[in-house]
């Protein structure tokens, strides 16, 4: 009889998974390893509203989509392995990595870990005493003196670049200085999008870079759209001012007279008449 429960309750399990495969356009999978219980839980709360977070067995959800006959969905099937969590979604699958990067926080290294970041010990007091620091100091590259009956580090000193392995030793250096090298939270490894999978390294974006370059490329479309004349909501202003200065210099080179024109060319005309005249008395026979 427990067996035909759990039989039940796992149907019932895929039911609901597959009403959650047709109802959401996107599903982001995430990897849940050494993600903390509250971490998530934090997450859930400030993805509410936005993202449906579930943590569901593997085997249900292959089974879900396998009985959905969607040959799309199979493309998940590849990242369900280890511990994930499910994320169903509207919002654009890059605006969810992005929301899931801002939400991961610094933490204290474990040996094995991947430095999030170069790790860069300051100068200054550790305020530990003398004794077994100073050769724990000295053993990750860390230059140490003696002051105020205090160990300090001499100098900033880089322990640890960006992708690096965190050994052990180190992690219990900077564990002691206090020093958090490591980033926790949720790493999207791939989300499915009408169709489309997309890769946890396809879903990284620059932003800074991204809008410099867009920044870049409308000044560039700006300045050939005007070198061509053509019109669009954004140029047709400028392209009128250009038109219209390129009017008026022809209407005073060729002396047509209009309401624009017209004062110019009265004072073009009084100049070139006071010039003329200039040039009349200087050839004028003198009076004996």
């Amino acid at each position: 009889m427990p067996s035909q429960l759990v039989l039940q309750e796992k149907s019932g399990e895929v039911e609901e998974i597959k009403a959650l495969l047709k109802e959401y356009k996107s599903i982001g999978i995430a990897s849940l390893q050494k993600v903390r219980a509250t971490q998530l839980q934090e997450l859930k709360k400030s993805l509410a509203g936005k993202v449906y977070m579930r943590v569901l067995k593997n085997t249900l959800m292959k089974i879900a989509i396998r009985e959905l006959g969607d040959e799309k969905l199979k493309k998940l099937e590849p990242f369900l392995e280890g511990s994930n969590v499910l994320l169903f979604t509207e919002i654009n699958p890059f605006k969810l990595a992005l929301l899931l990067e801002r939400g991961k926080v610094k933490t204290i290294a474990k040996s094995g870990d991947i430095a999030a970041m170069d790790v860069i010990v300051p100068e200054g007091s550790t305020g530990q005493p003398p004794g077994p620091i100073i050769s724990q100091l000295n053993s990750v590259g860390l230059p140490t003196r003696i002051e105020s009956g205090s160990v300090w580090v001499a100098k900033d000193t880089l322990v640890v670049r960006k992708g690096e392995v965190i050994n052990e030793r180190l992690a219990g250096v900077l564990s002691k200085l206090g020093i958090k090298a490591v980033e926790a939270g949720l790493s999207m490894r791939a989300v499915y999008d009408n169709g489309f999978v997309i890769l946890d390294n396809q879903l990284k974006i620059d932003l800074e870079a991204t809008k410099q370059s867009l920044q870049q490329s409308q000044t560039e479309a700006f300045a050939l759209a005007l070198g061509i004349a053509y019109p669009t909501s954004e140029t047709i202003k400028s392209l009128l001012q250009v038109a219209h200065q390129k009017a008026v210099a022809l209407s005073l080179g060729a002396a047509i007279p209009t309401k624009e024109t017209i004062s110019d060319l009265i004072r073009k005309a009084h100049a070139e008449m006071q010039s003329l005249s200039v040039a009349v008395e200087k050839v004028k026979p003198k009076a004996a």
